[in-house]
């Protein structure tokens, strides 16, 4: 089949979006499965550290680039009792989690979590549970956390071993309390008047805090916008963010990969549409503040082949393989493009958390006692996490389309370019929809300078389905090509079908204006 036209669209650092907030590349740990015990946390395995965890899960982390972790939860903060997970860990309790139906042993708790950020360099963002409890233990948990001293509850952590205050300034009001599985799930003309009593609370104690409102767990959800706009219309004075959730995957029975591949339609529409809400609201209450988005759960996630045969009543397993999902080219190719959609909605997407971090539908896999590997889904978000900084400028393509059965016709480009102005570089992220033709690419450049392609790296496979696994950890990964041209002041590139690129340039003399 022949090339189609060529996908064009013009850069010039006159127009932007506006700059990357470093929170766009943050990541969830939450107490399920394995993401947490013989994940990030392994006392016993080879590499582990004197704190239990395990420094070749630690040296990935930080080679993916995470910038803030979203703990502990997710469905299991609705259960939450965070004074279990404090003090000696021989004294703490065990207990049922039913959220995920395990047994928590609480080996791993808060000062744990705290000691991983540090050694990950990792901001924390700290989830309370609005679910079975509410305003009071909020502020003991913030107290806790985050006084200097002189309280039962400071003085209580200095006690357990941490002397100095956590510190954590960002705080989520819950978790999908929107939905029906919730632990403690709220309509919302319940869970309005509670975010905005706790919000209340905790800011009187520290003024400075930011505060993540729930917004619907996802697009798809019936209550969207009429939820937005009741919750933030009694908390729109209190809180900074408000969190949207999405996760897309394959219909086994029916898989439809076009429209697959293009879900990023679904995630623009879904974040504009509630910025709009946000801003409707702001509107109606004569307010100049802006509320932000935390997109602080998003990723690939496709459900299990078959229903697993139902566990007896009394198992309730220690951190069972829950949702390890094991993610193809294509996959990798779609988180790029969700990526790309974050980015070209920077002035409002200022927080983001893929979900999750380790083994858990993760760009990080490990095997207890065993290795650790990097899944194809690893290589966009770490590319974007490097390369992604500094501001987002304005790309409208035009591009050749294709039909899809969701989203009806669809831009085989999927682009975005950052511009950082410091180091002289940038970026270009795009995406090649289509699964059998490779798209010629024209990038017009007149508003930069003198520009030459620094390196074009390229992440495909002949096989759509191929995959990393235990047994061959390094079968898909990004290599650098020669696909990409300046000539005068327009970039030339040749983009593969069903392909990741991300195009590196220099900018060595940048017109003046």
């Amino acid at each position: 089949m022949s090339s189609p036209r060529p996908a064009r669209f013009t850069l010039d650092p006159a127009f932007g979006i506006g700059a990357v907030n470093p929170r766009l590349f943050g990541s969830f740990v939450e107490h399920l499965g394995r993401c947490v015990y013989d994940g990030i946390h392994e006392p016993g395995h080879p590499d582990a550290d004197e704190a239990g965890l395990r420094e070749d899960v630690l040296a990935l982390v930080r080679e993916l680039g995470v910038t803030t972790v979203r703990y502990p939860g997710g469905n299991f903060v609705s259960g939450y009792r965070w004074e279990d997970s404090v003090g000696p860990v021989d004294e703490r309790p065990r207990r049922l989690e039913p959220a995920w139906r395990s047994t928590e042993t609480n080996e791993f708790g808060l000062a744990e979590f705290m000691g991983f950020c540090a050694k990950s360099g990792i901001e924390p963002m700290m989830a309370v549970n609005l679910g079975t409890r509410g305003v009071e233990d909020a502020g003991r948990l913030l107290d806790y956390a985050n006084h200097p001293g002189g309280t039962e509850l400071s003085d209580l952590r200095a006690a357990h071993g941490s002397k100095e205050p956590f510190g954590i300034r960002m705080w989520c009001l819950g978790n999908e309390m929107d939905g029906p599985w919730q632990i403690g799930h709220k309509t919302a003309q319940e869970y309005a008047p509670l975010a905005r009593e706790t919000a209340n609370l905790v800011k009187q104690i520290d003024p400075g805090l930011e505060l993540v409102l729930c917004g619907s767990s996802s697009f798809s959800m019936p209550t969207f916008g009429s939820w937005e706009s009741t919750v933030l219309t009694e908390c729109y004075d209190k809180v900074e963010f408000i969190s949207l959730h999405t996760y897309y995957g394959l219909d086994r029975e029916k898989p439809d990969l076009d429209s697959f591949v293009a879900s990023a339609v679904d995630m623009e529409r879904y974040i504009e549409a509630a910025v709009a809400t946000c801003d409707h609201v702001g509107a109606t209450l004569k307010s100049d503040k802006k509320i932000m988005i935390s997109f602080d759960e998003w990723n690939v996630w496709h459900s299990e082949p078959a229903s697993p045969p139902a566990r007896p009543e009394d198992d309730w397993p220690r951190a069972p393989r829950l949702l390890e999902n094991s993610y193809t080219l294509t996959d990798a190719v779609l988180v790029g493009s969700l990526m790309i959609a974050l980015l070209r909605h920077a002035d409002r997407v200022t927080s983001a958390s893929l979900a999750q971090l380790v083994n858990v539908i993760a760009p990080i896999m490990t095997e207890p006692g065993g290795p650790s590997w990097r899944q194809t889904t690893f290589f966009p978000f770490a590319q974007a996490s490097r390369y992604g900084r500094g501001r987002v400028l304005r790309v409208e393509v035009d591009s050749p389309t294709h039909s899809t059965e969701r989203f009806g016709e669809v831009d085989l480009l999927h682009a975005t370019a950052t511009h950082d102005e410091e180091a002289g570089t940038i970026t270009v992220f795009a995406v090649n929809r289509s699964r059998t033709t490779e798209l010629p690419l024209e990038v017009d450049l007149r508003g930069l300078g003198d520009v030459r392609v620094v390196e074009h790296l390229l992440l495909t496979d002949d096989d759509p389905a191929a995959r990393n696994t235990l047994t061959d950890p390094e079968r898909v990964a990004p290599r650098a090509v020669d696909a990409s041209a300046v000539s005068g002041s327009v970039l030339t590139s040749t983009l593969p079908p069903l392909s990741w690129n991300v195009i590196r340039l220099a900018v060595t003399t940048a017109q003046k204006r």
